[in-house]
């Protein structure tokens, strides 16, 4: 079937505008400078990306053989920050081992390792098995050091929804960083640290229970900035709450949260912890992400309009039936998410 005027117009105007959003420079500096810049700050690894460097000896071992023999390595991705550092998007395992291998104490302090890297398994350099950097001859090390190591720079012209989705595209580590982690590395700025500290608070993780392998992951920062999101604003949620996230996020980022919202946090968790002392929850493990949204916003509508809660009508309206209808499974379309949040607010 072919494509009508109307709709190869429709494709080449899409593209040519969201080309115009994505902007890049592009650097091949050496080995040498890269690590300078990571034991000075000037190339930043977000904390959430700490936890990606798993890379064991014999393969970080085959990335320096590579480097060693000039075999081409795929590019680092950075994204600028607006102290015009570089923020690592894509590359946490090569630049790791790269670290790992040169074992100066402030790049292993960086990456968390104790000792330097001993190389191990390598085949056509065999006979470098077993030896560290610093054990090599000068030579060798200046061959090294002076290595070019190809640099993509997402720079400052282009704009967080577009640095949030390459974060998300280009996230290739051995271990996937969730949207909120993601989340945490674009939107940086008062509003991550106010939602960062209120996760952390005991009441609201006895009130939310998640799988012990994701309490690291963002998936409590996550939880507080749904609250929010949804209780300033649940009547504009679209279809898609990444992207709903995304931007309140996004616009909140540099006010943070304001004194009456954090005192209605505080009062909601604790009408819920006196509520469900066990943690929200229809007999499983874990609080069901969408049972969670419209107990915590309901109650906070109904704080925020002068409502006195009920802790008591609260319990029951675990299995009612009209509420089960609104958050059983595919409840996040618009009239869900409404319908959910203002049945709890209306019930009390």
């Amino acid at each position: 079937m072919a494509l009508t005027a109307k709709q190869i117009s429709l494709i080449q105007a899409q593209l040519e505008s969201k080309r115009k959003t994505v902007s890049f420079d592009s650097y091949d500096l050496s080995v040498r400078q890269v690590l300078e810049m990571v034991g000075t700050g000037d190339i930043f690894v977000p904390p959430e990306y700490q936890r990606q460097f798993i890379w064991d000896t014999e393969r970080q071992s085959v990335l320096i053989e590579s480097v060693f023999l000039g075999i081409p390595v795929p590019s680092l991705f950075m994204a600028t920050n607006l102290d015009s550092t570089w923020e690592v998007v894509d590359g946490v395992q090569r630049l790791g081992s790269l670290s790992h291998f040169f074992g100066n104490p402030e790049l292993l302090e960086k990456i968390k390792r104790e000792e330097p890297l001993k190389l191990k398994g390598l085949d056509k350099l065999d006979s470098f098995n077993g030896v560290t950097f610093q054990e090599l001859p000068k030579s060798i090390q200046l061959h090294f050091s002076t290595r070019p190591v190809r640099i993509t720079v997402l720079n400052d012209r282009s704009n967080l929804a577009v640095r949030f989705d390459l974060f998300e595209r280009l996230n290739t580590g051995g271990v996937s960083l969730t949207p909120q982690e993601i989340r945490n590395c674009v939107y940086r700025g008062v509003f991550n640290e106010n939602i960062k500290k209120m996760a952390s608070r005991k009441d609201f993780r006895s009130v939310v229970k998640v799988h012990d392998t994701k309490g690291l992951n963002g998936t409590y920062e996550e939880l507080v900035l749904r609250f929010f999101a949804y209780l300033n604003n649940y009547q504009n949620f679209d279809h898609s709450v990444k992207d709903f996230l995304n931007i309140y996020m996004n616009d909140n980022r540099h006010s943070g949260i304001s004194a009456a919202d954090s005192e209605l946090f505080d009062r909601t968790i604790n009408l819920l912890k006196a509520a469900f002392p066990k943690g929200i929850s229809r007999g499983r493990a874990v609080t069901p992400v969408n049972l969670y949204e419209a107990f915590a916003v309901g109650v906070a509508l109904a704080l925020r309009q002068g409502k006195a809660v009920d802790v008591e009508k609260l319990p029951p309206l675990i299995e009612d039936k009209t509420l089960k209808s609104f958050t059983g499974a595919g409840s996040n379309q618009k009239r869900f998410v409404i319908g959910r949040i203002e049945y709890v607010r209306d019930a009390l």
